[in-house]
């Protein structure tokens, strides 16, 4: 079984600048696209237990969407040593997770036959996008594009076997999973139901949480409501989804108003800029912080306009909740909230700690062994803090646990997660980070808090910033948005 390089009708590349999914890479009808195959995903068994046990996506669902666009990226990158690279990544990260739900039944995100469905959803969520904004693909660029995710799925497991090799067989493979195989999971109702509800702002709007609020509470219902339209409807009736009255119209007039960008001059619109601007901090040193600086004044204008038209209770004007007298760092609640619960199940256990292992693996671009070494560092801190902290003996730690121990806790194996990072950030090995280093894992410039005297941040002075934000002692550090942005 082939890779796949060329295109199966015209020889056109299957990969790079020249495919059918680069051509629809910077289509805001992709975004559509993307939640209604996250939910078909998330339906699947295996797929939903590992993304609830695993997946960042509830409580850093920005981040998660930043990373996954990165990730699709590099895997349709025309050079064949980009996807290399980025499929192994992938695996290794795959192959970290495994267990099983709460049904007692295993799963293993390494699963075959669950990869190929993530792909077949991409695809058949595609095609859809095309139906139903008037512009279905032709019987050639159908083929064409199934070819290119065959090919995605062969550079991930070694040949695409798992999916049908003939486009007129896979239709009958996907509405057999989708009858037979999916379920109303945890993962697919988070989604549908409360990711949006919820969803944290980025950082672009993250000093005006009032603002956020009153445009989330208009635009999620909505968001679910065209979602579930878009299902396939034998798994809406097996799941038990409610259509909302009107909601297929509201469908059909989202996505041809999505698809009407076509008249738009080329580029300009462009997802990889959009997600790297919403990834910014007000007063960044990045060229384009001074937009984003001056557009976030304008928000926290409007959000403090809003708030006295519709005041919130318990709101401050600037999204933290009142402080108590003599505050003076987080509480140990907020902490474990913000920091240490990846996952945003309420608890802190290992998948909380892998994922900020992914996280700052993700950031530097980390290979094997580095990877591995900062895996095993981050496990080691884990088994530490459970044998600390889990005091009830349930294999994890609440919020209650965490808060009635020292929040300041930072033994040996905190330290060792420490210089692990410094030395995976330190690329050239000289025993300091300099301005390019540093800015690969906070993505800003050296931070106006640092004490610096000749352009490079010591071993010492990084170890011991990083175990300060790692136990709650400090906030408003470059820290705070390498864990805790959305």
């Amino acid at each position: 079984m082939t890779t796949g390089t060329t295109g199966p009708a015209d020889d056109a590349p299957l990969f790079g600048a020249e495919s059918q999914f680069s051509a629809f890479f910077d289509d805001p009808r992709w975004a559509l696209a993307m939640i209604r195959a996250t939910v078909l995903e998330a339906a699947h068994p295996q797929i939903g237990a590992a993304l609830v046990d695993n997946s960042t996506f509830v409580a850093h669902p920005w981040r998660r969407l930043r990373n996954t666009f990165l990730s699709m990226r590099r895997m349709f990158d025309a050079d064949p040593a980009v996807r290399e690279r980025e499929a192994a990544r992938l695996n290794r990260l795959h192959a970290r997770m495994s267990g099983s739900d709460s049904r007692g039944r295993a799963y293993d995100a390494m699963d075959r036959a669950a990869r190929a469905w993530v792909i077949a959803t991409l695809f058949e969520s595609a095609v859809t996008m095309c139906r139903l904004s008037g512009q279905p693909l032709d019987r050639v660029t159908m083929e064409r594009m199934y070819a290119e995710y065959r090919a995605f799925l062969a550079a991930l497991d070694g040949d695409a076997g798992e999916l049908p090799a003939d486009l007129h067989d896979f239709w009958p493979y996907f509405d057999g999973v989708v009858e037979n195989v999916l379920e109303n999971t945890e993962a697919a109702r988070v989604i549908l139901y409360r990711l949006f509800d919820h969803l944290p702002a980025p950082a672009l709007l993250a000093g005006a949480p009032t603002l956020w609020a009153a445009g989330r509470a208009v635009v999620s219902p909505l968001i679910g409501a065209i979602t579930v339209a878009s299902l396939p409807e034998p798994y809406r009736r097996r799941a038990g989804l409610p259509e909302m009255p009107g909601a297929p119209t509201a469908m059909q007039g989202a996505y041809l108003a999505a698809g009407l960008t076509r008249f738009l001059p080329a580029g300009w619109i462009n997802a990889g800029t959009i997600i790297e601007t919403l990834s910014l901090s007000p007063g960044s040193d990045d060229p384009r912080a001074r937009t984003v600086t001056a557009l976030h004044a304008r928000m926290k204008q409007a959000s403090a306009l809003l708030r006295l038209l519709t005041p919130l209770r318990g709101d401050t004007g600037d999204g933290t909740a009142p402080a108590a007298p003599g505050e003076g760092r987080r509480m140990a609640e907020e902490f474990f909230r913000q920091v240490l619960d990846q996952t945003g199940d309420g608890h802190l256990d290992w998948p909380d700690l892998a994922a900020m292992a992914r996280e700052l693996a993700t950031r530097l671009d980390l290979d094997e062994p580095e990877e591995t070494r900062l895996y095993d560092a981050f496990a080691a801190w884990w088994r530490e803090l459970q044998a600390a902290l889990d005091t009830d003996g349930d294999g994890r730690v609440s919020a209650g646990e965490y808060a009635a121990a020292v929040p300041s806790l930072a033994g040996p194996a905190l330290i060792r997660v420490a210089e692990v990072l410094f030395d995976a950030t330190d690329k050239d090995g000289n025993g300091a980070i300099d301005a390019d280093e540093y800015r690969a894992l906070f993505r800003t410039a050296f931070h106006r808090d640092l004490t610096i005297t000749d352009g490079t941040y010591g071993r010492s002075a990084f170890v011991g910033d990083f175990l300060s934000f790692m136990s709650g002692r400090r906030t408003n550090t470059p820290y705070d948005p390498l864990l805790a942005d959305a």
